[in-house]
Order: C-alpha cells, then structure tokens, then sequence
C-alpha cells in the first residue's frame, strides 16, 4: 500500500515510467472468459487442494500440481481474452516476436547481436531482445522454424513450459528436505500470485529453465548422480544465455551443493559432471561468435540510456519489494517470517542437522528454511545491484517460486490459499497489467 501511495503522490508517471505504481500497467476494472474458471480452480485448491495433496501418491502429485498449475495460470490468463491475453503478450514491438524475422542466418546473427544493443545502433534490438541474452529469443526463432510460429503458439510454449516449475521446486524441496515439506508447499505453488505474470512473460519460462536446474543438482546430491549434476549444469549454462541477472541461480545453488555437501564428498566427480554441463551453451554460444560479457557491459549503458536513467532508486530499492509481495502473497510473506524463526532456533542450538534423525521434521525445516533464505538474498541481490528497477512482478518470477516454498510451514492452509488466490484475481481483474 505504500508502494502505491508514495507512487502515486510523491512521483509522476515521468518519474517512474510505470501506470500504476509499483506495477507496470494500468487501472482496467473487467471480466473476461477465464474468469469463471479461475474461480472454480481457486476454490477447488483452496478447499481440496492441502488433503489432496497429503494424500495422493507422489509420482500423482507431480503431474496433478503441473496441471492444476496449468489450469490457474491459462483460467488468469484468458481473464483478458485470447488475443490480450495470450496470442498477443510476445508480439509487441518490444517482445521477441517482432524480431524473428531478422533471424534468417542464425550464426551470423549471433556474431553481428551485439552491435544492436545500444539505442543508437543502428537497427537496434527492441527492449527485451536486447536486455538479454540470446538464447531468449532464439527460443520463438526455433518455434517458429519448427513451423509452431506467432504469439498463439509461443504463448502456449510459455505457459506450458513455466507451469512446470511448480513441479521442479517440489523435485527440489523434496530431496532436500523430505516429502512432508514439500506436499505441504505443493497447493501454494500451484495457486501461486505469481500466475498472473508466469503466463504473460518470457520470465516465466526462464523461471522454469533456472528451476529445473536447481531440482536436477538437488537430485544429484541426493543421490549422488553424475547424470543429473551433468544435466543441472546444462540447464544452469542455459538459463545464464536467457537472463543476465540469473546468474544469481548460483547463490541458490550454492545453497543445494552445501545442504548435498555429503553426496558431493562421497562423489567429487559430480562437481565435475556439474561443471562440464555447465560449459556447454556458453561454449556453444561463444564458438557461434556471441560475447557474453560483451553484450553485458553494453546493456548496461543501454538500460541506463532509458527507462533505468529516469527511474528512481530511492523508490524502486523498497517498491520493488512491494511487487515480491504482489506475486508471492501474505502467507509468503508469513512463511518467511517462519523460516526467519526456524533459522534463529537452529542457530540457537535447538536442532541438529547432521543427518542424524535427532528430530528428522525439523531438520528438515531448517534445510527448507535455509533454501528459502538462498531464494531471499539472490532476490536482495538483485535489487540491491539497481539492475532491477521497476516490471520485477515478471523479472523476479525465477526467484518467487522458491520464496513461496515458505509456505510449508504455514498452519491453516486453506485460509493462507484462500487470501492467494484473491489478491491474484483482485489484480488480474483490476489492472491491465503490462505483460
């Protein structure tokens, strides 16, 4: 709320270049086609979705959390129609899709990328294109060579595919912490505020990519695969080639490669599975003449030749939060306060973790609190670095989803479901948000 007072009062919309403080959009009051059907998922989630969850077998679990999660996300998305709200998101001038025509010579498109960067290059890449790498947008290229071209099937790409990153966060949590835990946090990660965004922006696919590496590592400490560490390592290097400011993904790996440190011990050889994985799309990319650190250095003059030099950074350190709020709800922000306290009583002494089951339940909280609290200052991080000023309800998605992990320590989850899913379709109804 403050977020927007101060938005709205202290500063112009020349000030921060957004319609509706802290979010890029505008006030739109509607209805649209989808909304009967969210609110029969939100219902159904709300009432059924923490005993369904308990109860069902895990390998059910899985595939019912990535459709229930499909379900949100298309039912929020066609709140706004199928042109507004699908067909139409990635088509914009500023999206990908206005540039795949430009991609007839893919190698030499890669090596001539970042001599279109700058805004005063000429025939400069649009927004998004040039504020990452790549690999986004060779993405919809490929879709489109594949014959699956236009805003319908991308968007359908994009939904699908960031849909599942519900299902890599339990993979994760699971092997980290125990199924308890991670049955506890499904309803939340499936209902998740974040939908609103996950289904109109790229970031929600690029939150996939990063998501699925993490469960990957996860699985490969826990059981001491050098498959999946390679695996993780190839989805690591590319999700760097979708988003810069995903290298932070390393702070929560770090975080899986210290709650594994066992499995890495017996096997040493998974570190070098992980990083040979790694080196994969950045030597790909690097061979077909693409300069990462390049076309880096040359976004960030970019960012702050727009929108970014205007925008400021007294407001955005804190409203930037406000959006976190926005697509991880209250019971995220009461589940932090959670992991908060489990961390302060294990520092206290009150739980041992050495893999002894001294007390196995919490224990294994304080591994969920401590990969939450990795998913926490990545997100610090980048709002700290100033690259993230303002539209972070669709950057920060990656880092949302292990936030909202948080959520398995919550009591009364049907109330803390509830108020989810009615900020969700409160903004999704209210705002015409900008992606």
């Amino acid at each position: 709320m403050a977020a927007v007072v101060v938005g709205r009062t202290v500063y112009t919309y020349d000030d921060l270049i957004v319609g509706w403080p802290p979010l890029l959009g505008r006030w739109d009051p509607h209805l649209g086609p989808g909304t009967p059907a969210a609110v029969l998922v939100a219902a159904g989630v709300a009432a059924y979705g923490p005993a369904v969850a308990a109860r069902l077998p895990w390998r059910a679990l899985l595939p019912a959390a990535w459709g229930t999660a499909l379900a949100w996300t298309w039912s929020l998305a066609l709140i706004d129609g199928w042109e507004r709200g699908v067909a139409g998101r990635l088509t914009t001038s500023q999206e990908y899709l206005s540039v795949v025509d430009r991609w007839h010579d893919v190698p030499a498109t890669l090596r001539d990328f970042n001599g279109h960067i700058l805004l005063h290059s000429p025939d400069n890449w649009p927004a998004h294109v040039a504020g990452h790498p790549p690999g986004a947008t060779l993405t919809y290229v490929l879709l489109d060579r594949i014959g699956l071209g236009g805003g319908g099937w991308a968007g359908a790409l994009t939904i699908t595919v960031g849909a599942t990153a519900c299902v890599a966060v339990l993979v994760a949590v699971r092997a980290l912490t125990g199924e308890r835990l991670a049955r506890r946090a499904a309803p939340f990660l499936a209902l998740a505020p974040a939908a609103v965004w996950m289904g109109t922006s790229a970031d929600g696919y690029f939150a996939a990519v990063a998501a699925w590496a993490v469960a990957l590592l996860a699985l490969a400490v826990t059981r001491r695969s050098p498959g999946w560490a390679a695996g993780s390592g190839l989805l690591f290097g590319l999700t760097c080639y979708l988003s810069y400011g995903l290298t932070l993904f390393a702070v929560i790996a770090a975080a899986v490669l210290v709650l594994g440190r066992r499995g890495v011990r017996a096997r040493p050889v998974l570190l070098a599975a992980l990083l040979a994985g790694a080196a994969v799309v950045p030597v790909a990319f690097t061979a077909a003449g693409f300069d990462w650190w390049e076309a880096y250095r040359l976004l960030v003059t970019r960012y702050y030749e727009g929108a970014a030099g205007v925008r400021p950074y007294a407001y955005w350190v804190w409203a930037n939060l406000a959006c976190t709020v926005l697509i991880t709800g209250l019971a995220t922000v009461a589940g932090l306060r959670r992991a908060g306290g489990v961390l302060l009583r294990r520092r206290a002494g009150d739980v041992r973790t050495g893999g002894e089951r001294a007390d196995g339940e919490r224990a294994g909280e304080v591994r969920l609190a401590f990969l939450v609290a990795a998913g926490l200052l990545a997100l610090l991080a980048a709002d700290l670095s100033g690259m993230s000023k303002a539209e972070t309800e669709r950057i920060w998605l990656p880092f949302a989803l292990w936030l909202l992990a948080a959520c398995a320590f919550l009591t009364r989850p049907r109330g803390w479901l509830t108020a989810q899913a009615v900020l969700a379709l409160l903004v999704n109804h209210l705002v015409a948000t900008g992606w």
